[in-house]
């Protein structure tokens, strides 16, 4: 199985561009400071990891990726808009918006973590190197909304 082979059916860049779009309106609809600045300070990395990805494809010739619109990540952003469509502002919004943002970063550690083995088995050293900062990152977000659901807006969200 070729790297490249793979990568299409992913629409990474695209999947990490639709992101881009949807998270300022995830910090927009959030209460919790807390989580406004997650949703902010993922924005930063993901813009981060699409110039990854951009390196990725430049530095391994073999790479092609298709730009054509992830259908999984299109999915997962509309459900975040369902939660603010549904749900007024407040502690309960915000743990909905928590539970639609971790389900995006569970898709992409699945993506990313797939790729990094992938890249490991082929020798692609540089590609692993890349796609393991960026699974990094996604597992750090995943945890910070963790801890921002135990730590602050549960509880709130129950009572």
């Amino acid at each position: 199985m070729a790297f490249s082979g793979i990568l299409p059916t992913l629409s990474l860049i695209q999947a990490e561009k639709q992101l881009t779009r949807a998270l300022p309106k995830l910090a927009r609809a959030a209460e919790q400071e807390d989580l406004v600045n997650a949703f902010k300070t993922h924005l930063e990395e993901t813009q981060g990891q699409i110039e990854r990805l951009d390196k990725l494809v430049e530095s391994t010739p073999e790479v092609r990726i298709k730009r054509i619109k992830c259908l999984a990540m299109e999915g997962l952003i509309e459900e975040g808009q369902e939660v603010i469509d549904a749900i007024e502002s407040g502690p309960v919004r915000d743990a909905g918006l928590i539970a639609a943002a971790q389900k995006v970063e569970h898709y992409e550690i699945a993506t990313y973590g797939t790729l990094c083995a992938l890249a490991e088995k082929l020798g692609y050293t540089k590609a692993k190197k890349l796609l393991g900062e960026t699974l990094e990152e996604e597992k750090n977000t995943d945890n910070k909304l963790t801890l921002i659901a135990e730590q602050k807006v549960n509880a709130k969200a129950a009572a």
